[in-house]
């Protein structure tokens, strides 16, 4: 229980900024209607290109910034492949991770690059981690504040209808091509942010540390739903799926507490979506089973 407790820091601090993922992942999913699978790519690309910008002698915030804006170029160019190309949704996010896995190999030179606090003035660090989780607070608030906002322009409604319905939409007038990209440019510079930071705070970037990002994501924004309902604003649907995130490593911890080898994390997280997910139909097949049982009584 003691170690447990001692784990709970970090283990909120790595939540809050994975949550900045779901919130990504909550825009393109849900809002969007958009199955994009171009997140595990992105997210290293973010990581990767802050990382080396970092190690190039760039500022830590402007190195942050260029990983947002590479991964919004990701989300464009599956956007692109999608929307002009007609490439379907999945696969147009399939074929884009896919090569950002040459592209980020090709940015780090290598597939793991290190950058250590003790050297840079990092914004998030594992050695200091309860400054780590007011500054994600802090990131995670803005970033809810700022798309609040943005879905209550025109430009944002426009989004949002293009996800509730592309035929009407259209019928409106709306360009539901150029809403599609400009959300998964959006939605991706979220994702790319929560890599830099997650970079930045474990002390290094790797190639591979975007892989199962996409599940991640994915549990954390149906846990957030589950758990705190969905019949909510929009700002707090998107602060759900950061609490998501936190429950989501919550409960890692207590699975790896009680012994789970690290090898069936993957197992796990998919096992966890899979359970969230079928919830909400166990809990109709009971409602339902309940009815049937009363009137035969």
């Amino acid at each position: 229980m003691g170690a447990f407790l001692n784990a709970m820091p970090g283990v909120i601090a790595q939540g809050l900024i994975w949550g900045i993922l779901a919130i990504g992942v909550y825009i393109t999913f849900k809002v969007l209607d958009f199955a994009d699978m171009t997140v595990d790519g992105s997210f290293s690309l973010g990581g990767a290109t802050t990382v080396m910008a970092i190690l190039a002698g760039f500022d830590v915030s402007i190195a942050l910034l260029a990983g947002v804006l590479t991964a919004m170029i990701a989300g464009y160019v599956t956007g692109i492949l999608h929307t002009i190309f007609k490439i379907p949704a999945i696969l147009s996010g399939i074929l884009t991770q896919l090569g950002l896995y040459s592209i980020n190999m090709r940015i780090m030179g290598k597939s793991t690059q290190a950058v250590s606090v003790d050297k840079y003035a990092l914004i998030v660090s594992i050695r200091f981690v309860n400054e780590t989780i007011v500054i994600a607070l802090i990131f995670v608030a803005a970033v809810i504040a700022l798309l609040y906002i943005f879905f209550g322009t025109e430009i944002g409604s426009a989004i949002r209808a293009t996800g509730c319905n592309q035929n009407m939409a259209r019928a409106q007038g709306i360009n539901t091509g150029r809403c599609i990209r400009l959300g998964l440019v959006i939605g991706n510079g979220l994702v790319g942010l929560s890599g830099g930071l997650i970079a930045q705070y474990q002390g290094f970037s790797d190639v591979n540390s975007g892989r199962g990002a996409i599940v991640i994501g994915l549990a954390a924004v149906i846990i957030g739903e589950v758990v705190f309902g969905s019949r909510h604003n929009f700002a707090f649907k998107l602060a759900t799926s950061v609490l998501g995130a936190v429950i989501y490593y919550i409960v890692i911890q207590i699975v790896l507490q009680l012994g789970l080898k690290s090898d069936y994390l993957k197992l796990l997280s998919a096992s966890i979506v899979a359970l969230f997910m079928a919830i909400p139909a166990i809990q109709s097949y009971w409602q339902n089973g309940k009815r049937m049982i009363r009137r035969k009584s």
